[in-house]
Order: C-alpha cells, then sequence, then structure tokens
C-alpha cells in the first residue's frame, strides 16, 4: 500500500493518512475497536463474523440517543472489499499481524517500526549522496 501524505497539512488521526475514504476509516477504526475489546486479539472466525456482520449492515457506528432526532446510524461494508481494502493493508503495513499457529489476529506495533526503518533509510540515502 502506499501512502502519500502533505508534511505541511498531516491530520491528526492516523486513519486520515493511510486509508483513502472516509468509509475505510471507519471501519479499520471499528476493527480496531473490536479488537482492543476483545484484548487486542481475535480469532479468525470472529474476523469473519466481524466482516459478515458489516456486509449485512448490522454494523452499528452510532448507538441510538435519548432524543428521536438521534436515531441508530448503520453501517455496511463489502466483506471482499473489507478483507481487499481494510484487513490486508493492515496486516501489510503491520498494524495488524496473523499468527499462523494460534490463528488469531493480533494488534501489532510492526507499523511504527516499519516507519522508523524508512526513516533510517532516508537518512543513510542522505549521507551517501552527501559523501560522493
Amino acid at each position: 500500500m502506499v501512502i502519500l501524505f502533505d508534511q505541511y497539512n498531516l491530520p491528526e488521526d492516523i486513519f486520515k493518512i493511510i486509508f483513502a475514504t472516509e468509509q475505510q476509516e471507519i471501519v479499520a477504526k471499528m476493527l480496531l475497536k473490536y479488537m482492543w475489546q476483545n484484548s487486542g486479539e481475535i480469532g479468525k472466525t470472529e474476523m469473519g463474523v466481524f466482516a459478515t456482520r458489516l456486509d449485512a449492515g448490522e454494523a452499528v457506528i452510532q448507538e441510538k440517543g435519548k432524543s428521536p432526532l438521534q436515531p441508530e446510524m448503520r453501517l455496511s461494508y463489502n466483506k471482499k472489499q473489507f478483507y481487499d481494502r481494510i484487513l490486508t493493508p493492515m496486516r501489510g503495513m503491520g498494524m495488524i499481524e496473523y499468527d499462523l499457529y494460534k490463528k488469531t489476529y493480533r494488534v501489532s506495533d510492526r507499523f511504527n517500526k516499519m516507519m522508523i526503518k524508512v526513516g533510517l533509510m532516508w537518512l543513510r540515502e542522505l549521507e551517501r549522496k552527501g559523501k560522493s
């Protein structure tokens, strides 16, 4: 996945940098919230249930308020697109990792480590070009 950002207009929300649409941001936040509610780790079956609930339009993004002006809001997101545009990129970037042995998905800090590595690669490039 390619991340493009403007250093002078960097949003506060990491999801606005990583995902192209607001709907993708919402779904990614929902996934992480769901994972944190389950100690930061969910099984393969639970991930499938999450994706199926999104596909069926059963995912609640805003609870019903006390006022009739605050209705419950639900979100529908295609299951295949969830795997292709949300979960796979998050795994590829190191935000979520999959344990093949336990068959679980876990929130990971590898994304941070990779961003540090990219920054160090840039510093090495600067040093190499400066010495020639």
